[in-house]
């Protein structure tokens, strides 16, 4: 992406200046995850359908006072073990706040129960959950941290529940604002490579769900996905027709949260990258686009959700600083 006229807050990101390269940050920003994995207590929760999916509770050994409760999304074919899931939790722990990783249906390891799986306007598991935690710990503050895929999914939420949203504030890390754009731009250049390797998870969770379910709900074989090149292809054949859309262009429209932004009525910040090899300039929100609740940082590198900061022997995740600075400053933490 080309930084463009935008309404955009001054960051404070500076890329490393080892890492200057957009692909160089997303690939390294995956080895300063914290060597310790985080302790979690996985929860399966049964949702309204009879479908499961999995939470990870972090609880602090002690807890900060007026810490709000920290709800984390993963992206495409994420779960506990990606990178800045490891590195929120991290720095969750680090602050004393709790927190829970909501993973998508069958993103935890294990097969969910439904032909169905998740794609990225699916906003109904995330009120589910976020009103089960309401119930659980009444009085307490919800902010959410979304990525990728989980980012597009979170503000397409707050979009929604304009007037009656269970969080307090919410942080946006490089959401894919319009997915027809970046379906396209992933299917470019060396982006490709990125395509490969969560096409090939894709592909392969797809083929153990029509083991499991012989009478598939849809025209859809091994065969097929196996041949599948593209994630536009694998959205056409497999995440439209499953989960009700006419074809991959329907989805891309109905699911995008470029057009929800503008009905979001709590703090939220959205981050991207100018150099996201994942997007394109197409996901930048004009000025009429963001609503004054809304801080848009647009950041002079960084890659996808790569955002490494400091020197060769000391690196840094700067998201892992940035996202409890700005809930902070909301929360007036």
């Amino acid at each position: 992406m080309q930084a463009q006229v935008r309404p955009v807050v001054s960051s404070s990101f500076k890329p490393a200046w080892w890492l200057k390269h957009a692909h160089l940050q997303t690939i390294f920003a995956k080895y300063l995850s914290p060597r310790k994995k985080q302790k979690t207590v996985a929860e399966i929760f049964t949702l309204p359908d009879g479908d499961e999916l999995e939470l990870n509770w972090m609880q602090p050994s002690k807890e900060a006072a007026n810490a709000p409760m920290v709800v984390i999304l993963h992206g495409l074919a994420g779960n506990i073990h990606s990178h800045y899931i490891q590195g929120i939790l991290a720095q969750c722990r680090a602050l004393h706040w709790p927190a829970v990783l909501m993973h998508f249906r069958g993103c935890n390891g294990k097969p969910n129960k439904l032909p169905r799986a998740y794609h990225s306007g699916d906003t109904a598991d995330v009120a589910t959950v976020l009103h089960e935690i309401t119930q659980r710990f009444p009085g307490r503050k919800l902010v959410a941290v979304g990525y990728s895929l989980g980012a597009n999914v979170l503000l397409k939420y707050c979009g929604e529940n304009n007037g009656q949203n269970m969080l307090s504030a919410a942080v946006a890390v490089c959401p894919p604002l319009d997915l027809s754009a970046c379906a396209s731009r992933i299917n470019q250049g060396s982006s490709r490579i990125y395509q490969r390797y969560l096409l090939s998870r894709l592909k392969r969770s797809t083929l153990l769900k029509l083991k499991q379910f012989p009478d598939f709900p849809i025209p859809l074989t091994p065969r097929k996905v196996r041949r599948l090149s593209s994630i536009e292809q694998f959205d056409e054949l497999y995440t439209a027709p499953i989960h009700g859309f006419l074809n991959a262009q329907d989805y891309y429209q109905k699911a995008s949260a470029k057009a929800f932004l503008q009905h979001i009525d709590i703090p939220t910040l959205i981050i991207h990258s100018s150099d996201d090899p994942f997007l394109s300039d197409a996901v930048i929100p004009s000025a009429d686009e963001i609503p004054p609740s809304v801080h848009y940082e647009l950041t002079s590198g960084g890659g996808h959700v790569g955002f490494v900061s400091g020197s060769v022997f000391k690196p840094a995740f700067w998201l892992n600083q940035r996202i409890p600075e700005f809930i902070r400053s909301q929360l007036a933490l």
